[in-house]
């Protein structure tokens, strides 16, 4: 992705919009039937991703072959290409929906051809990164991917004004490729039509038209009035449909302990068979009491709960192993506590004696974090899970919970080629 090719002159706005729709002109040829659908968010954490699951789900019901680029990425992994014969690095997201959906008739090194990792702009500022090479490559992975297509579904990177520093915002990047916009909002009313209409105007600018928004984590009391005043809001003023309103579901934003694991670089001392076992985060609980009034709670307690300990309150520790094992041994309800145990490594550490009595404890969910107990709520408090291939019950229930909420034929009506 870099060279030591200087940046060339950009193109004044009109003569670079025109050089824009000629482009698009003669990459939407290659499409018979739909326009590629471009999937931009209005800010981060609003469910961007899982509206792409979503819809590839529902496309692929409707399509032989679909395909799916992202065209910039950022936070990236590295996978085997099988046509290159080499490991590459791609955005994150292209794992998941690969994987996901088996689309095995595209490679990935035609999936994520740019890739903005730490340092990247200042490079590109300095002229270290080549405009025409990212253009040319965006442009060449994606004929590759509409060539072994019957539509493409593109993921964007953030709101549609993300990587402008780098001269490939969203809104250009679709305009680019000829896509149609499918625009993603947190529910509400006023403060999401706000979002939206900063993003629909980047969007004229780049003549990319808007087939739709779709409205996420509505909350369900006020599900039949965001969705009245939002779609009858949309179509007053702009014409453009609402595609998809949907309920919250606040499973789909509940950490796993894979998920805190990654949060706090660390891993399971037992367990581990429970990585994927999610916890609301209002169900965490910071035990400050005694011995037995901690084993009160645990016994009475909603049996999902998270406990959070510090590492010297040896008896909660071993409470808990005890009650584990009374559980087990009495059968009662499945027992699904976890504990958290907390301590800064410098000034504290779990005595062996008690690390040693967690060999062999298999069903009880354990974790070492190197953090004051403050800080670790705080951190699982700030934190927002995203999905990941591993999660397969997590990605499964976001698909089956999104997908009926969505139009698909006003979205490929939409995108028709003849519309």
């Amino acid at each position: 992705m870099t060279s030591n090719i200087p940046v060339r002159l950009l193109r004044s706005s009109s003569s670079c919009v025109r050089a824009l729709s000629t482009t698009s002109t003669n990459i939407k040829s290659s499409f018979q039937k739909s326009r590629p659908i471009f999937v931009a968010a209005t800010k981060q954490h609003v469910g961007k991703t899982t509206t792409s699951l979503a819809l590839m789900s529902g496309l692929q019901k409707r399509f032989p072959k679909v395909g799916f680029i992202k065209p910039v990425g950022q936070q990236h992994v590295t996978v085997h290409s099988q046509t290159l014969g080499k490991e590459i690095q791609v955005d994150k997201d292209i794992c998941l929906l690969k994987e996901q959906f088996h689309l095995d008739h595209i490679d990935y090194r035609h999936m994520s051809p740019v890739i903005i990792p730490r340092g990247y702009t200042k490079k590109y500022i300095e002229g270290k990164v080549s405009y025409d090479e990212q253009i040319r490559d965006i442009e060449t992975s994606f004929a590759e991917v509409a060539k072994a297509s019957d539509v493409v579904l593109i993921e964007g990177t953030g709101h549609c004004a993300v990587g402008s520093v780098v001269n490939v915002n969203n809104a250009k990047v679709a305009s680019i490729l000829g896509a149609s916009m499918l625009l993603i909002a947190n529910g509400g009313l006023g403060s999401a039509f706000d979002e939206l209409e900063l993003n629909r105007v980047l969007c004229e600018k780049y003549n990319v038209p808007i087939a739709g928004v779709v409205i996420n984590k509505v909350i369900p009391d006020k599900y039949d009035q965001t969705k009245h005043y939002m779609a009858k809001a949309l179509l007053d003023q702009h014409n453009i449909p609402l595609l998809g309103c949907i309920p919250d579901r606040p499973f789909l934003g509940c950490p796993a302990l894979a998920d805190l694991e990654n949060l706090f670089h660390t891993e399971l001392i037992c367990g581990e068979t429970h990585r994927f076992r999610h916890y609301n985060v209002k169900d965490i609980n910071l035990i400050t009491t005694s011995l037995t009034r901690f084993l009160e709670n645990i016994r009475s307690k909603h049996p999902r709960t998270l406990y959070i300990c510090h590492v010297t309150r040896d008896d909660i520790i071993l409470g808990f192993m005890s009650e584990f094992q009374r559980n087990r041994r009495e059968n009662e309800r499945p027992f699904e506590a976890a504990l958290l145990v907390c301590g800064r490594k410098e000034k504290y550490v779990m005595a062996d004696e008690v690390r040693d009595m967690f060999e062999g404890m298999h069903g009880a969910p354990v974790m070492l974090v190197e953090y004051s107990t403050h800080q670790a709520m705080q951190m699982i408090h700030d934190f927002t899970p995203k999905l990941n291939i591993d999660d397969k019950n997590r990605v499964r229930k976001a698909v089956e919970h999104y997908e009926p909420y969505i139009d698909f034929d006003e979205l490929l009506r939409r995108t028709s080629v003849d519309s």
